[in-house]
């Protein structure tokens, strides 16, 4: 038998999306690649690559309405969003994430860039969200790379 490579039936075909457009993972030298990787692990959901978008210092900050009556905003850290969304990949078999506008873009401080993003985000044709998406991005200066310091949630309910 001649084996001419190996093929593994569970990896993800090499970034073909519907309709024919690809998706491609990215070095991260700018926030837009990681973003790019950043869809490419919700699409693909690919907790691997999801865990290296993020710098150690990650909070994420979400709008709870049970707080306090009126409802408020909330965070985590990184280990929580890891754990939170590696269980959202497992348990849905299907996402589609569209970055949308920059709606805001502030480069004021070297090293430091904080977006704001509309978002589409389906959750196996069942769950649908939409709003912003605020993020924060730091480079690492050791290897030009940039990850998410912090990614506030304004979706839309």
């Amino acid at each position: 038998m001649f084996l001419l490579g190996c093929w593994n039936p569970f990896a993800p075909s090499e970034g073909l999306l519907e309709g024919g457009n690809t998706l491609t993972l990215t070095e991260q030298y700018s926030p837009d690649e990681v973003l790019q990787n950043f869809r490419y692990a919700y699409i693909y959901r690919d907790s691997m690559v999801y865990s290296k978008l993020f710098d150690t210092s990650f909070v994420f900050v979400y709008y709870d309405p049970d707080i306090g009556g009126s409802g408020g905003y909330n965070y985590w850290g990184l280990d929580t969003e890891l754990r939170t969304t590696g269980r959202l990949f497992r348990t849905f078999d299907h996402f589609t994430l569209v970055w949308n506008a920059t709606i805001a873009e502030d480069t004021a401080q070297s090293g430091k860039i904080s977006l704001t993003k509309t978002f589409d985000l389906s959750i196996s044709g069942d769950f649908f969200l939409s709003g912003n998406a605020v993020f924060d991005f730091l480079k690492d200066t050791s290897n030009n790379t940039w990850h998410i310091t912090r990614w506030q949630d304004e979706s839309f309910f």
